[in-house]
């Protein structure tokens, strides 16, 4: 049961923060969503392992800084 609410919950939580944002740069967004998009997928790949989360978290968070900031 957890593991089938989690990516919802997570998914939720996700677009409240990112409705919260109305203000913020594209970068900040994409920051954030990349951020939890790469925890998610790090986690998920490497069976919840703590480094993988926080590397998938890192990358994520990079890319989607950078994708945020070209799509002007």
């Amino acid at each position: 049961m957890i593991k089938k609410t989690t990516p919802i919950l997570a998914i939720i939580f996700t677009m409240i923060v990112l409705t919260a944002c109305g203000g913020a740069r594209r970068e900040d967004l994409g920051m954030v969503a990349g951020g939890v998009a790469g925890g998610y997928l790090g986690s998920a790949l490497t069976n919840r392992s703590t480094l993988g989360t926080i590397g998938g978290a890192v990358g994520g968070a990079y890319l989607g800084r950078e994708l945020g900031r070209r799509s002007r």
